[in-house]
C-alpha cells in the first residue's frame, strides 16, 4: 500500500500514468533478491488502480532515453534515494534535464519493514510493546547500518487516517443493474494470488460492484494463528482498497455473513476462493446463510500463491535480505553524510 500511495500520487500529478517494473536479474543485481517474480509483479502493478499501463522490464536507471520511448513528459519518484550499485543516483540525469517530480514517501511502511515482521513470526509488530527484546533485537539489525539509523529503512508504526482511507476509497456507490458481490477474508500481505481471486470473480458479472469485507486482527489470528496478520486492518484496508477491482471494503467484516449484512448491503453474490474455510468461534459454518439463500459461489482463482508462501519466501531468503538491508542502510548513510558536508561547507 506504500507503493500504491505513491502511484496514488504519481497520477495524480499528470493524465496518464506509465510504471516501469524492473526484471528480476535488475533487482538481484542492484538491490538483492526480489520476493516476486517479475511476472507476479507485472500482474500486482497493473492490478492497482491509478494505473495505467505497464513497462516491463524497465531499466534500473532512469534514462531520457526511457522517458521518450514512451511519451513521457516527466517521471515520478519517491523522497528517498535510490542508489545503482555503484552508489550513483539512479535518477540524476533525468533530474538535471528538469523531467523529474517528486512524491511523498508513505509514513511507516517500507518492503523492509514487512519483511522483517515476516522474519520475526512474533506478534509483538501489532503493538507498541517495547519489552519483546528478541524483536527489538532483530528489528535493530534489521533497519540498522553498522552506525546510525536511516530514515528510509527501518521498522516503524503506520498511523491511519481518515483522509488516507477517502484518498484510497473510489466512492462510487451501486448503481441500478449492478451485481454487488460480497467476499471476505484476511487479505494479507496483498498479493497476486488475491488479485487472481478478485479478477475471477469481477469476470462473473457484466457490471460487478465487489465488496470486501476485511476481519479484524484478532479474528484473522483466530482462524490462522502464528503472528498472523502481517499487517493490520488499517493497513490491509488500504491494500485492498488499491485494487481496480475492489469497489469498496468492510472494515472489521463479521466472520459469518449474517442475513443482516447481506440485506443491508443488498448483496447478490457471495463468493470464496479454494481455500479452507475455517468453522466459526462455536463450529458453524460461517458461509451458511448465503448457500440458505443459493447465492454463495466456490471461485478458483488458478493461482496457488497464498500469504503462507511468501513469509515461506522471505525466510528462505533471510541471510540475503538481512545482508540486503544493511548493505542498502550503509549506502544510504553515506549519501545523508555527504549531503550533510556540502550543508556545512554552504555555511
Amino acid at each position: 500500500y506504500g507503493h500504491s500511495n505513491q502511484l496514488r500520487q504519481a497520477r495524480a500529478m499528470g493524465d496518464y500514468l506509465i510504471v516501469g517494473v524492473h526484471t528480476d536479474e535488475e533487482i538481484a543485481k542492484h538491490k538483492g533478491p526480489p520476493v516476486f517474480t517479475q511476472e507476479e509483479r507485472y500482474k500486482m502493478v497493473q492490478a492497482i488502480k491509478w494505473v495505467d499501463e505497464i513497462a516491463p522490464g524497465a531499466p534500473y536507471v532512469t534514462t531520457l532515453e526511457t522517458l521518450d520511448k514512451y511519451s513521457c513528459d516527466f517521471c515520478v519518484h519517491g523522497d528517498d534515494i535510490t542508489l545503482t550499485i555503484d552508489g550513483k543516483d539512479t535518477y540524476e540525469e533525468v533530474k538535471t534535464a528538469g523531467r523529474y517530480r517528486e512524491c511523498k514517501r508513505t509514513q511507516g511502511v517500507s518492503t523492509t519493514d514487512l519483511v522483517g515482521r515476516m522474519l520475526l513470526m512474533t506478534k509483538a509488530h501489532h503493538s507498541n510493546i517495547d519489552e519483546d527484546l528478541d524483536y527489538r533485537k532483530h528489528t535493530d539489525n534489521f533497519g540498522k547500518g553498522p552506525k546510525g539509523h536511516s530514515p528510509w529503512t527501518g521498522v516503524s508504526q503506520f498511523l491511519q487516517t481518515s483522509q488516507k482511507i477517502i484518498q484510497f476509497a473510489s466512492g462510487k456507490e451501486p448503481e441500478p443493474g449492478d451485481t454487488i458481490i460480497y467476499v471476505a477474508g484476511a487479505f494479507d500481505l496483498f498479493h497476486v494470488g488475491h488479485v487472481d481471486f478478485l479478477e475471477k470473480v469481477h469476470q462473473l458479472a457484466e457490471k460487478p460492484y465487489i465488496i470486501a469485507g476485511l476481519h479484524f486482527d484478532q479474528e484473522v489470528n483466530r482462524y490462522k494463528g502464528k503472528n498472523y496478520p502481517i499487517m493490520n486492518i488499517h493497513e490491509r484496508t488500504l491494500s485492498v482498497l488499491a485494487c481496480r477491482y475492489v469497489s469498496e471494503v468492510v472494515i472489521g467484516a463479521p466472520y459469518a455473513v449474517t442475513a443482516d449484512l447481506l440485506d443491508h448491503f443488498r448483496v447478490t453474490l457471495v463468493c470464496h476462493g479454494m481455500t479452507e474455510v475455517v468453522p466459526d468461534k462455536d463450529g458453524s459454518d460461517p458461509y451458511e446463510e448465503p448457500k440458505r439463500r443459493g447465492i454463495f459461489q466456490l471461485v478458483d482463482s488458478g493461482s496457488n500463491l497464498t500469504t503462507d508462501l511468501i513469509v515461506q519466501r522471505i525466510i528462505k531468503n533471510r541471510l540475503e535480505f538481512e545482508a540486503r538491508n544493511q548493505k542498502k542502510e550503509a549506502k544510504e548513510l553515506a549519501v545523508l553524510e555527504a549531503m550533510r558536508r556540502l550543508e556545512e561547507e554552504k555555511h
